[in-house]
């Protein structure tokens, strides 16, 4: 199995997810892979605005959760509808 990672913003041509997938190539869309940094800017804004404090631990799990499950849910939707993983 080959997988691409989109670490970059649109890196990908459009034309080319339906390719790559025929080859059995599976791309992680630029929105999924980046989603780290947008979700642990969310956690900050929640602890700040709510006074909270989490640990790096916590923080870590939380975003761990977050991350594996959007990567898992787009996979069975890509799988189920037999589509590459941005159409999923």
């Amino acid at each position: 199995c080959k997988i691409i990672g989109e670490a970059a913003n649109g890196p990908t041509l459009p034309e080319a997810d339906p390719i790559l997938y025929k080859k059995k190539i599976i791309v992680i869309p630029d929105i999924l892979a980046n989603a780290g940094g947008v979700t642990i800017s969310y956690y900050e804004w929640v602890q700040n605005n709510m006074g909270y404090y989490w640990s790096f631990d916590e923080v870590a799990t939380k975003m761990e959760n977050h991350l594996v499950r959007g990567f898992s849910d787009t996979y069975e939707m890509s799988t189920k509808k037999k589509v590459d993983m941005r159409r999923a």
